[in-house]
């Protein structure tokens, strides 16, 4: 398994991953089979989603408060209860197939660390396999 370090700078924003990733599954030598990319974290997830037009991603985080504000009248006492539910709904894992030795990817997709309770110190875990 590989652990990637990310470091988050705003409360709720959308990191692009993808280099990293691609890296981590170039070191691990294997050329077919599957990357499981987890977040150990409760306030965060990981996505696939358009990494050529950095709006998509400004979008997708603008969405996001809109359905979950910040403040809503929650009961969870540490205030962060919306960060907690932007995780369940984006999700904390994804499967990515491997070809090549390469991410299969569609043109304009990339990979996003998702951040909904920043800025901290995350970690995500990659554990890929042969298929």
């Amino acid at each position: 398994m590989t652990t990637i370090d990310i470091t988050t700078h705003k409360k709720v924003e959308m990191i692009d991953i993808t280099a990293k990733i691609r890296q981590a599954i170039a070191d691990s030598g294997i050329s077919s089979g599957l990357a499981l990319l987890h977040v150990p974290h409760t306030t965060a997830a990981i996505t696939f989603n358009e990494n050529a037009d950095p709006n998509v991603a400004r979008d997708v985080v603008g969405e996001l408060n809109k359905i979950v504000p910040f403040d809503n009248g929650y009961y969870h006492r540490e205030g962060n209860s919306a960060a907690h539910i932007k995780s369940t709904v984006v999700g904390p894992q994804q499967w990515l197939i491997i070809e090549g030795g390469e991410p299969v990817l569609g043109t304009w997709q990339g990979l996003f660390f998702c951040e909904f309770d920043g800025p901290r110190q995350r970690k995500l875990h990659i554990r890929v396999v042969t298929a």
